[in-house]
């Protein structure tokens, strides 16, 4: 049976693709701060595969370090690890905030660094192994809002990018996902409408189908993800003046 490790999994799109992971034989190891709501999702496991709570902060990198350490002794290796877990405030420019900034990098960036630190050793010594990174598009390119948000995304991708040229050859499957925007209490902070929004079920989904497949980036929902790309490579004479049109921030 292969095992899984989904970090972030108490709600939202890491709860969703646990499921999905158990539902089609998986022993999927679900972890975040608390194990009170990973319990309860435990309970709504209905297939051939197993969900196991863990508490595991992804901020401290001894936890997180054991954790991986568990699965291995438990279970023999990890297969597959998804490190999802994020959070996320909208913060325009005039309330930057450098605490908070700091602690979004923490969470975001720096809890999927403790998590492929945790668990690339043992893949590389097996030779086998898949690892993937929970980024968003907000991190290509600077957005209105999402100055310290964005930042982190950004940070992962281009983590992503390092690791899957290094790694390449080695054994050790390296995908990032970028979604646009997913429903959920984190984006219900959003001020403004959000296009294409699709489901936490619907974002599990499309990430369950692209791990099976071949290919570095997961990207969702692909009209909004693509047209996204086409406004990565312009210039920031077109680019600025674009953005400030389509959102009516800025002059």
């Amino acid at each position: 049976m292969k095992t899984a490790w989904v970090t972030g999994a108490s709600s939202g799109i890491g709860r969703e693709l646990a499921l999905r992971l158990s539902r089609s034989g998986a022993r999927v190891y679900i972890s975040s701060r608390g194990v009170e709501r990973l319990v309860q999702t435990a309970k709504e496991e209905s297939g051939p595969g197993e969900l196991i709570p863990l508490a595991a902060d992804v901020t401290d990198s001894e936890r997180m370090s054991e954790a991986a350490a568990l699965i291995e002794r438990e279970q023999g290796g990890i297969d597959l690890a998804v490190f999802n877990a994020g959070d996320y405030r909208p913060m325009p420019a005039d309330e930057l905030d450098a605490g908070e900034c700091r602690r979004l990098m923490e969470v975001n960036y720096l809890g999927v660094v403790n998590g492929v630190a945790a668990v690339l050793p043992a893949m590389l010594a097996r030779g086998s192994g898949q690892i993937v990174i929970n980024a968003s598009v907000a991190g290509y390119r600077g957005l209105p809002l999402a100055g310290a948000y964005g930042a982190t995304k950004a940070a992962l991708i281009s983590l992503a990018e390092s690791l899957r040229i290094e790694l390449e050859g080695q054994g050790v499957d390296i995908k990032v996902v970028n979604p646009g925007f997913v429903k959920t209490p984190l984006t219900a902070q959003n001020p403004f409408k959000m296009p294409s929004l699709v489901t936490p079920e619907e974002a599990a989904e499309s990430i369950h189908r692209g791990i099976g497949r071949d290919g570095f980036e997961i990207t969702f929902p692909k009209r909004f993800t693509y047209f996204l790309k086409v406004l990565r490579s312009l210039p920031y004479g077109l680019y600025f003046p674009l953005i400030r049109r389509m959102t009516g921030i800025g002059r």
